[in-house]
């Protein structure tokens, strides 16, 4: 498998090991909304070594502890969506705060969501809408709501003690 620099700027790194770096999601305003990104330049899990795949279970699990337990998320959402060329296998992994369901709960325009379902779901709302929610509003948004807790840099320096390897 061929290697590739991931290009991500240095402010943005959180952890390494020896086949995947985590680091803060460049364009994205909330704190602790991590990615972790393959070194080996491919797109499908079964093309990994065992070495690599034996060190993504545990990565993954350390950085959902981390941004449960030490920077309060009230849920971790990690999810593999990966349609985009170019990019190396990565997982985005997403703190949901109880200050974001909050947002989302007051903002009218993510209602509408609810008349896509036939009758009422499980739970008020699920993964799917609040992704949905994070990503518009804040990655995508020029104009970011304003946040609650830790900056991302303090996030991100805080992050690199407990992710330690």
């Amino acid at each position: 498998m061929e290697k590739q620099s991931l290009e991500i700027p240095e402010q943005f790194h959180v952890s390494e090991t020896s086949a995947w770096l985590v680091n803060h999601r460049i364009n994205s305003a909330l704190p602790g909304y991590l990615m972790v990104s393959s070194r080996s330049f491919t797109n499908d899990l079964s093309e990994l070594s065992p070495e690599a795949l034996a060190e993504l279970g545990p990565l993954l699990a350390k950085a959902q502890t981390a941004l449960g337990t030490v920077l309060g998320a009230k849920r971790v959402y990690i999810g593999r969506y990966g349609h985009a060329p170019g990019y190396p296998i990565h997982f985005h992994i997403i703190p949901i705060y109880d200050w974001v369901e909050d947002l989302f709960w007051q903002d009218e325009r993510y209602r509408l969501l609810q008349t896509f379902a036939e009758g009422s779901g499980e739970t008020p709302t699920d993964g799917a809408e609040l992704t949905f929610f994070v990503w518009r509003e804040f990655c995508e948004r020029a104009d970011p709501p304003p946040i609650k807790g830790l900056s991302v840099t303090e996030t991100i320096e805080l992050l690199r003690k407990t992710l330690r390897p």
